[in-house]
C-alpha cells in the first residue's frame, strides 16, 4: 500500500495545501519517511488523515465557481467501530459545504472495505447539498454491495457507468460533467 499514491496529474490546476479554504491548507508532507498506516501498512505519506485510523484521502480537486469537489480515498471505510462518516462529515464535508460546495465526486478504487452502522450523517449530508448531489466512481463491487444492502445508495449515487469511470484520462470539469449528465438523466427518469 505504502506504493499507492493519490492521483497527481492535476497538480497544476489545484493543491489542496494551498487552497485557503482547505482543511488541508498549509500541510506540509513528509517525502522522506512514511509517517502513516493503516493496520501495518504503510501508506504514501501524499495521503491526507482527516482523523479516521482506517480510511484516509486527497481532495484532488475543488471548483468553487461550479461547486464541485473530487475526493480520492484509501483504506477501510469503517462506519461501524471509528465512525468514519460522522468524522468525514464533521472535519472535511462541512467545511467544504460552507465554501459552497454542492457536488461531490467520491473515488474509491482503493477502498478495501465498508463496515456499515446507521445512515443518519449520509441523511444528514444529502440533506446539506439541497440541490446538489453525491457521486461514487469505481469503488469495488464488495464494497458497493456492502453500502446498498446498508441503503447508502439512498444518498450517494453508485452504479452503471459510474462503477468503471475512466476519470484518470479526463480533465475534472469533464468528469464533472460526464457525471452531472449522467445523474440529471438518472434524477428526471
Amino acid at each position: 500500500m505504502h506504493e499507492i499514491e493519490p492521483f497527481y496529474n492535476w497538480r497544476y490546476d489545484y493543491i489542496a495545501a494551498e487552497d485557503e479554504q482547505s482543511p488541508f491548507y498549509a500541510t506540509v508532507y513528509n517525502e522522506f519517511e512514511y509517517d502513516k498506516q493503516i493496520y501495518n501498512f504503510l501508506l504514501h505519506p501524499q495521503w491526507d488523515d482527516f482523523g479516521s485510523h482506517t480510511l484516509y484521502l486527497k481532495v484532488l480537486f475543488v471548483d468553487y465557481d461550479k461547486h464541485y469537489g473530487i475526493i480520492e480515498f484509501i483504506g477501510e471505510w469503517n462506519d461501524a467501530i471509528d465512525n468514519d462518516i460522522m468524522i468525514l462529515k464533521r472535519e472535511l464535508i462541512d467545511l467544504m459545504i460552507a465554501a459552497g460546495i454542492n457536488y461531490f465526486i467520491l473515488i474509491g478504487e482503493n477502498v478495501l472495505n465498508f463496515h456499515a452502522s446507521d445512515d443518519t450523517y449520509y441523511e444528514e449530508w444529502f440533506q446539506d447539498i439541497e440541490d446538489g448531489w453525491i457521486a461514487a466512481i469505481n469503488f469495488r463491487p464488495h464494497v458497493v454491495e456492502e453500502f446498498i444492502q446498508n441503503n447508502i445508495d439512498y444518498y450517494i449515487n453508485f452504479g452503471g457507468n459510474l462503477n468503471n469511470f475512466p476519470w484518470r484520462t479526463l480533465k475534472p470539469l469533464q468528469i464533472f460533467h460526464h457525471i452531472h449528465e449522467q445523474l440529471t438523466k438518472r434524477l428526471n427518469a
